[in-house]
């Protein structure tokens, strides 16, 4: 957390912004832990200042700006939210966490945009396009989760040992799933998460590749996903949506709602796992009992 629907909802919110042009770059001095910044941050504000912001994009679970000078020496700006990382046009939860500030030149709304980042795993790197390459490039990160095809999991994940469940946040395989929203597909896929990937066949890939792009774009229409205590807020500062929908995430012991069963949880690579032990079934079983797998899916 954040994922693809949260992180794309921050570009999103960005857009705005794209355009103008960055007068200066601070990095607020803190008491609390500090956050990978590379280059050091006197040398990143000093490359940034006088850019125009080109583009806000979006690589898997990074925010990137594109940054350009009237000469088109184009630069990055990479932002990795990870655990708790904010991008913010208003006013931030609390002013220890900001961790960059954007001072936008010109008149317009905002003046400035906000990194924040309570627990202080995010990180931010400036770079060329080699570089861009080579932290999110083809060989690092996946097809996006908003357009993968079953023919692209088959062929990354379909001969792992690995639980399928774990398999998907592998971003290598594809970019943009955690683990909140891995419960999700898996569940509307109607698949184990237990499940040996190698035991897929060719339509489970394709049922699991078309509830990724169903589910991650409902999330992204409904802001994502904002959980626990809602530390997650959109660029404006309003919780998302998303968890609003959740099937089984967060759901241990409440009814399904597919068919009332108690939601189970377990523990799989260190990481909760939730899911409906009845409309969830392996492969193996659901031809054995003669079900369609996945039938019983809303």
């Amino acid at each position: 957390m954040p994922e693809l629907p949260e992180v794309e909802t921050m570009r999103r919110g960005l857009a705005g912004i794209v355009g103008r042009r960055v007068a200066a770059l601070e990095f607020p001095r803190s008491r609390v832990r500090p956050i990978s910044i590379t280059p050091r941050p006197a040398a990143l504000a000093g490359r940034v200042a006088g850019r125009t912001i080109a583009g806000a994009h979006r690589r898997g679970k990074r925010v990137v700006l594109e940054l350009v000078t009237a000469a088109t020496d184009r630069l990055w700006l990479v932002v990795e939210p990870r655990m708790t990382g904010l991008f913010l046009v208003g006013d931030p939860p609390s002013s220890d966490h900001v961790r960059m500030r954007v001072h936008l030149a010109g008149r317009g709304a905002p003046g400035n945009v906000l990194f924040w980042d309570r627990r202080g795993l995010g990180t931010i790197r400036l770079l060329d396009d080699r570089g861009l390459e080579a932290v999110c490039g083809a060989t690092v990160l996946g097809p996006d989760g908003l357009t993968v095809t079953g023919a692209d999991l088959r062929a990354a994940l379909g001969r792992s040992r690995r639980a399928v469940k774990v398999a998907l946040l592998d971003q290598r395989a594809v970019a943009g799933i955690g683990n909140i929203y891995a419960a999700e597909i898996l569940f509307r896929a109607g698949i184990d998460p237990r499940t040996h990937c190698r035991r897929l066949a060719a339509d489970d890939w394709e049922r699991i590749a078309n509830r990724t792009r169903t589910v991650l774009a409902e999330a992204v229409r409904l802001e994502g996903s904002s959980i626990g205590d809602e530390t997650y807020r959109t660029t404006d500062n309003r919780p998302g949506r998303a968890q609003l929908r959740h099937r089984v995430y967060g759901r241990e012991d409440e009814p399904c709602r597919g068919c009332g069963t108690p939601v189970l949880r377990i523990v799989q690579a260190q990481r909760a796992t939730f899911f409906c032990p009845i409309c969830q079934v392996r492969p193996r079983t659901a031809r054995r009992r003669g079900l369609a797998t996945g039938s019983r899916m809303p």
